[in-house]
């Protein structure tokens, strides 16, 4: 459902505009119901149409609650996992607390990923980015047992 890099700004409330591109699908899809949560790898937020994510928080709430790392990975994505909406101009409040996580300002990068959007504060971006592609985009594809078989 989302692909592509998109730049936006977030106003002095903490609101992000949707690019209109995805507006129309999300009201469609799920109403402009949405679910924001930290991403436990980097310094960004995932969002995700409602329904999207009640799958996934299905699958974490049927995790052991006795093994430590299911526990872990529980409380960080559904106990930061918050309910948030589009509203009349295609805009969504970010909370403020995960807006100090991901360290996010006025400058934003969402980057589609097929099932949910990551927002980055966008000079973290441009860092990760390129130290990724220093760091051999391609060659991590030939030397990854999963990603063989993808031809690019």
């Amino acid at each position: 459902m989302f692909r592509g890099v998109s730049a936006i700004s977030l106003d002095e409330k903490g609101r992000m505009a949707m690019p209109v591109r995805h507006r129309d699908a999300l009201v469609q899809h799920c109403q402009g119901r949405l679910v924001v949560t930290i991403d436990m790898d980097e310094r960004c937020l995932l969002l995700y149409p409602l329904p999207e994510w009640e799958v996934i928080q299905s699958r974490l709430e049927r995790l052991p609650n006795v093994d430590p790392t299911a526990r872990r990975v529980q409380r960080l994505l559904i106990g930061h996992a918050t309910d948030v909406e589009l509203d009349g101009s295609g805009r969504l409040l970010l909370p403020n607390m995960l807006r100090e996580f991901a360290q996010l300002e006025k400058k934003l990068v969402l980057l589609g990923q097929g099932n949910k959007i990551e927002i980055w504060g966008e000079e973290l971006w441009f860092q990760r980015r390129d130290q990724w592609l220093e760091e051999g985009g391609r060659a991590a594809l030939e030397s990854s047992e999963a990603l063989r078989s993808i031809a690019l």
